[in-house]
């Protein structure tokens, strides 16, 4: 194995503006490879810490859950709680859209459960929310809207599924 090298701390703005770039292109592990080699100058930064999550579940579709395993660990380093709990919203979300796209067997069932867990976290961050910022009530119309629609692809199939606790 190759020892990886260390990029200087004058590189670190530079090396976002490159992540960012490749996230936009759609280049996904190249973000996360720019971010992993950022964070070993600056452990702490946030807005990589965010940028890494995202670029792990922009790959969802790969190995969703190994992928959001990690999202999760890098979860777990942001400090502000309004991002914790937005971003825990966001990796839910996304790995249900995933489960959906994977079409295995009880994927909507499986989705369901995560589309209730991001709308869990949507509403936690809501309350932390600053004035302005309705970034969390969006995503949470985003997730009802795909519930919504579910629920009317089951009554079309035939299929009848109980509804719990709603």
């Amino acid at each position: 194995m190759h020892e990886l090298k260390i990029i200087s701390a004058e590189a670190v703005p530079r090396a976002i503006q490159k992540a960012e770039r490749y996230r936009l292109l759609n280049q996904s592990w190249a973000t996360e490879s720019i971010c992993l080699d950022i964070l070993e100058v600056e452990p702490a930064n946030q807005q990589v810490l965010v940028m890494l999550l995202l670029s792990l579940t922009d790959q969802f579709g790969a190995e969703p859950r190994e992928l959001a395993r990690r999202a999760r660990m890098v979860l777990d380093r942001l400090t502000d709680a309004y991002q914790r709990h937005y971003y825990a919203g966001i990796i839910d979300e996304r790995l249900a859209h995933a489960q959906l796209a994977l079409g295995a067997m009880h994927s909507e069932a499986m989705a369901h459960s995560s589309l209730r867990a991001a709308m869990t976290s949507f509403e936690q961050a809501e309350q932390r929310r600053t004035a302005g910022n309705d970034d969390a009530i969006l995503r949470w119309n985003t997730c009802a809207r795909t519930l919504e629609r579910l629920r009317l692809a089951e009554e079309q199939d035939g299929s009848y599924e109980p509804v719990i606790g709603e």
